[in-house]
């Protein structure tokens, strides 16, 4: 087979699983009522199997993964754009933007000091804290390219953050119940300390099936709100890899040093997200707005993207280097946790 042909075939494929992981969350929303691994998720671990099933992968198959994982996960990240808004800062769940901005700040300083203890790379570090604070894979997919992070350390941070996030949509619905918290505060909590938004929906619905409260949208509306939070924090790390990118330059102009470091995806990221501010992709397309269309996209780019890292990790290494970004992601995922809950209780009267 042609090196050509090969490549073409392993983005083909890579496609193929995006494809169907992503089809996947709608055959687990019909079979548990809620999304339980999200697509990205399902195509790391497909491919991932695939890897190691198959015999030793060539260089032109390699370089075909390599495009997918790059390319689609840059594409994915300027489309995701659409899904935000500025303009829901200032909208409902406004009341939780002090805890959100706080959990930031916590996570980041969390996951790269203890990383650091504990011997995990920074890039590692940095997603996994993005991950916590901001929303799981999305985060992930959209710092790796800032950081310039390798497959190994994405595949890594996101297994960390999958576990835990599992593990809190399952259980804060009836936590909430058993310290009797109000409607706010399941808000609160549900909207600042689980990471994918899927999660967070999940986790809602099974509050509302509890508590019989019909279409109420508290914890989703303080996400949302988090999520946007999105746009800043990479914004801020790119402003961070172009200081460093300069220190290590020397002579060269911060102009030069910002031209030739910054990742233009971001700045399709945030004029996206500018246009769906203004109204932009609110237009219908068969029954739904534009711009939950290019979320759809999105999110099958993604999968597509780390069905491409999938097929670079074996599973040796995700036991024998793994195991560390997975502690650390309990260990900041406890602390975002911990905070979330301290601020509920401490501040009872402004969450209402």
């Amino acid at each position: 087979m042609k090196s050509s042909n090969k490549k073409y075939g392993a983005i083909a494929l890579c496609l193929i699983i995006g494809f169907l992981a992503t089809k996947s969350t709608t055959l687990q929303d019909n079979t548990f009522g809620r999304t339980v691994i999200g697509g990205p998720m399902v195509a790391l671990l497909v491919s991932m199997i695939a890897c190691n099933l198959l015999p030793k992968l060539d260089k032109d198959f390699k370089a075909g993964t390599t495009f997918a994982s790059k390319k689609f996960l840059n594409w994915g990240i300027i489309l995701t754009g659409a899904t935000l808004s500025f303009a829901d800062i200032l909208g409902t769940g406004v009341k939780a933007l002090p805890l959100i901005l706080f959990n930031i700040v916590l996570s980041f300083t969390v996951a790269i000091l203890v990383g650091r203890k504990i011997g995990v790379t920074k890039n590692t570090s940095v997603l996994v804290g993005g991950g916590t604070c901001i929303c799981g894979g999305t985060a992930i997919a959209t710092l790796s390219r800032i950081i310039k992070a390798a497959e190994e350390e994405i595949a890594f941070a996101m297994a960390a953050i999958f576990l835990f996030d599992t593990l809190s949509a399952f259980t804060y619905p009836y936590l909430a119940g058993a310290l009797n918290l109000t409607q706010n505060q399941f808000a609160f909590l549900g909207g600042t300390a689980i990471n994918d938004t899927s999660s967070v929906a999940g986790a809602q619905a099974t509050y509302v099936a509890l508590n019989g409260l019909g279409d109420w949208n508290g914890a989703l509306n303080v996400k949302l709100v988090r999520t946007t939070m999105l746009i800043f924090v990479a914004l801020v790390w790119t402003i961070i890899m172009a200081k460093q990118a300069k220190n290590e330059a020397g002579n060269e102009s911060m102009a030069a040093v910002v031209k030739k470091t910054f990742p233009m995806f971001i700045l399709g990221f945030v004029i996206m997200a500018g246009l769906n501010t203004f109204g932009v992709f609110n237009f219908a397309v068969g029954g739904t707005t534009a711009g939950k269309w290019l979320g759809k996209i999105a999110k099958f780019l993604f999968a597509s993207a780390l069905a491409g890292v999938g097929f670079k990790i074996k599973f040796k290494d995700v036991f024998s280097k793994g195991i560390k970004p997975i502690a650390l992601g309990g260990i900041t995922w406890l602390c975002v946790a911990a905070s979330s809950m301290i601020f509920i209780h401490l501040f009872a009267g402004y969450v209402g």
